[in-house]
């Protein structure tokens, strides 16, 4: 069965932060159905940070895993060998950084076919603020923040018709952006605060969370109207395809 576990964002125990993500990181961990599963990190957003890896694998291995790393940026990794290390892992997680220049790099590499193998093959993927963008076919990104101070719309490897957008309630600047992005972007957006995150188990979801304020919204344009929908958080999960509608919640917020 095809999972994926998306995170809005959140500290996993860099120096001077508390560990926030654990309670979603344990899900990840027992949907592999096994006790020590293979975590297999992937920090090309953050330029293959080596002090991100070591961060990664300090928090994931106190939760039981064997956590190794996936290095694509100044290496001579063959595509082959790409392949065998993602096909012989049990988590695939994503770090944080440039979605834009991580998607490019995995295009590049093939990382994006071995990674849709996974996928197949029940590999659990995850990650967060990048690492959950990926997995969607549009996300709202800060990719070229620093060159042109505004958030834009970049490309993931569509695994969902729908848009990503992490941060929601910790980074000011994501509603309004996320409300201008989606006025010439069919369908909904999945919009995270920290500490959230969408699981998508074959062809079911639900939302989950490691801290009880954080929240996640469905949001679309619909009739020259702009919705922000809370998705409530609940044991049991529902169909993927009723999410990805234009359709409305009891708790509506249009604008």
């Amino acid at each position: 069965m095809r999972k994926i576990i998306a995170i809005g964002g959140g500290e996993i125990g860099r120096q001077g932060f508390p560990v926030e993500t654990t309670k979603i990181d344990k899900e990840i961990i027992l949907q592999t159905h096994k006790k020590n599963p293979i975590l297999l990190f992937l920090p090309t957003a953050s330029s293959d940070s080596q002090g991100y890896f070591e961060v990664v694998k300090k928090h994931f291995s106190k939760l039981g895993c064997k956590v190794d790393v996936l290095y694509l940026i100044n290496t001579n990794v063959s595509k082959k060998q790409i392949m065998k290390k993602i096909l012989n892992t049990d988590i695939i997680y994503v770090g944080g950084g440039n979605t834009m220049k991580m998607i490019h790099i995995w295009k590049k590499k093939g990382v994006d076919k071995a990674l849709k193998a996974a996928h197949k093959k029940g590999i659990v993927l995850s990650g967060l603020s990048a690492g959950a963008i990926c997995w969607f076919k549009f996300g709202n990104s800060d990719s070229k923040l620093k060159e042109t101070g505004k958030l834009i719309k970049v490309r993931g490897l569509d695994y969902f018709c729908a848009a990503l957008c992490p941060h929601y309630d910790a980074e000011k600047e994501r509603k309004p952006a996320l409300k201008e992005m989606m006025i010439k972007t069919k369908g909904v957006a999945i919009a995270l605060d920290n500490c959230c995150a969408i699981e998508i188990i074959g062809e079911k979801y639900r939302i989950i969370k490691s801290k009880s304020t954080a929240k996640a919204y469905k949001v679309f344009w619909k009739n020259k109207k702009f919705f922000e929908n809370e998705i409530l958080s609940k044991k049991k999960f529902e169909p993927v395809e009723e999410l990805f509608k234009k359709d409305l919640f009891k708790n509506i917020n249009p604008y």
